[in-house]
């Protein structure tokens, strides 16, 4: 009688020198000043500080314990809002070419250490190593651009009245938060920025100590949102807040700065959308449908809801299923042998065991209220070092017709949670598209070029594709948002720079503002 051999899965190892304490003892080396054997440092009146209480925190890869923020009460934090102050007060009479050099030396330095950044980034906030280094490099390249053309910019320009304090998400610690912080200094602005309370706290404090090395006015501070809002939103001193975050959050900061007259940039979430009407070119479709789920979707311009028109739905499950099937999850620096590359993955973990458990749960409330699960993965088709914690690991999950009571209706997942709405009319595909009053980015599939334009300006979303994703870009690439997924100036090229400078007289920055909308 024949025998069937089945192989046995490889067992995965850790790459050599990618641990959490080989990034630890790297960044004690390299930033000594910064990081202690036990703790990092909060960064504020010129200098590196041992306040604030250390929270324990663990890492989303494997549950194991990395640094905690060392959370500032209200009060220091108000008087590193008066540092800052003065640090803003000296630093816009530094001439251009002086702030461009040291800006450009900071960059320099950010390269410099390009691999330890993105290692922080894949144990604090698990993105797989080729995502996490992307990260680092676009905020280098990006600021670069601004370095190398700033002056017709700054043109008729001046600094703001006080520094810029930056409130970001922990999801794009570096292209995102450093980057806004660099062009915000080369611009002539002190800057304060406080910590992702979720992630992402040791690779901006190597990246501030290298900034501050170069003499940028920068600050960098830990704490609950409550508890330093008042210092980092409203204080007098503040001549900008930054906002990247949720909605919840991003009202209440709304709320601030339009009772202050305050300059501000607030981006927030939206449920981007992608629709697909009269549409027949499926093996473009399939062949993006992976890199959607970069990240695990954790994104402010992913797209989890597809809306699609009914009489195409064959077609497109045809070429969506076999597409998700092909997702690789897992551990980002799991490998078989230890000369092995890194591994090549769509997405590692969520960014806490807690959000996995509110995916898990959203999901299962919606399949029993209706929704029709299209898809799940396995954690069995995942790469994981034996016996690891993958409490934080959630796998693809693709829901057709969530129900209007489920959240995955109408509010962005931030999770590898796909949702299906099917419609019959042009009129239903754009309410489906609308469904959360404004959206950042938004893509239509449609063979017929008049179709696109023609429905494309009813779609509330600040860029919209034709068949393809849009991201949210820069160099000299605009950005913003429609309805309540922005709130003040945009931004991207020339305009990030308006943000955080000040123009003429009566100048209207383009933007979404309680008093007026401009489009760019």
């Amino acid at each position: 009688m024949a025998s069937t051999l089945t192989s046995e899965p490889p067992t995965l190892t850790l790459k050599s020198g990618t641990s959490w304490q080989d990034a630890w003892q790297r960044c004690l080396a390299v930033a000594p000043e910064a990081f202690q054997d036990d703790r990092v440092l909060n960064l504020w009146g010129s200098g590196w500080r041992a306040d604030g209480r250390a929270l324990p925190a663990i890492s989303p890869v494997d549950g194991s314990p990395i640094a905690g923020p060392p959370r500032l009460d209200g009060d220091t934090a108000r008087q590193a809002v008066r540092a800052s102050l003065d640090q803003h007060r000296a630093w816009r009479h530094i001439p251009l070419e002086e702030r461009r050099a040291r800006v450009a030396a900071t960059l320099d330095a950010l390269t410099q250490h390009r691999e330890l950044l993105a290692l922080l980034l894949v144990w604090e906030i698990g993105k797989p190593w080729r995502l996490a280094q992307a990260d680092v490099d676009r905020a280098i390249d990006g600021v670069r651009w601004y370095v190398d053309g700033i002056e017709p910019m700054l043109d008729g320009r001046a600094s703001l009245d006080g520094p810029v304090s930056n409130i970001a998400s922990w999801n794009y610690p570096m292209s995102v938060l450093v980057h806004a912080m660099l062009v915000q200094a080369l611009a002539g602005n002190a800057v304060i920025a406080k910590t992702p309370t979720d992630g992402g706290l040791a690779c901006l404090t190597l990246a501030c100590a290298l900034a501050v090395r170069e003499g940028l006015p920068a600050s960098l501070v830990s704490g609950s949102g409550g508890e330093l809002s008042k210092a980092l939103v409203r204080a007098p001193e503040i001549g900008c807040v930054s906002f990247v975050g949720g909605r919840d959050t991003g009202a209440a900061v709304a709320t601030a700065v339009a009772d202050l007259g305050k300059r501000h940039v607030l981006e927030q979430e939206g449920l981007n959308t992608w629709g697909i009407w009269n549409y027949s070119d499926w093996d473009t479709l399939a062949a993006v449908i992976p890199k959607l789920f970069d990240y695990g979707k954790q994104r402010c311009t992913a797209y989890p809801r597809f809306v699609v028109q009914r009489q195409l739905f064959d077609d497109f499950l045809a070429a969506y299923l076999p597409a998700v099937r092909t997702l690789r999850v897992g551990h980002p620096l799991a490998v078989e042998k230890d000369d092995d590359p890194y591994p090549r993955l769509d997405f590692g973990p969520v960014i806490s065991a807690a959000k996995a458990k509110e995916l898990h749960d959203q999901v299962a409330e919606a399949i029993d209220r209706g929704a029709v699960p299209l898809h799940r993965g396995s954690e069995a088709d995942g790469r994981f070092l034996p016996g690891q914690d993958t409490s934080a690991y959630v796998h693809p999950v693709t829901l057709l017709g969530p129900p209007p009571s489920s959240p995955l209706h109408h509010a962005e997942p931030f999770g590898p949670v796909d949702t299906i709405v099917l419609v019959d009319t042009e009129a239903e595909l754009l309410a489906a598209m609308n469904a959360s009053n404004g959206a950042l980015v938004a893509t239509l599939s449609t063979d017929d070029r008049a179709t696109f334009d023609r429905l494309a300006p009813q779609i509330r979303a600040f860029k919209v594709g034709h068949g393809t994703p849009r991201s949210r870009g820069d160099r000299d690439e605009l950005f913003g948002g429609f309805g309540a997924s922005w709130r003040g100036a945009f931004v991207g090229g020339e305009l990030l720079v308006r943000a955080v400078t000040r123009g003429p007289a009566g100048e209207r920055l383009p933007g979404n503002f309680p008093d007026y909308h401009l489009m760019p």
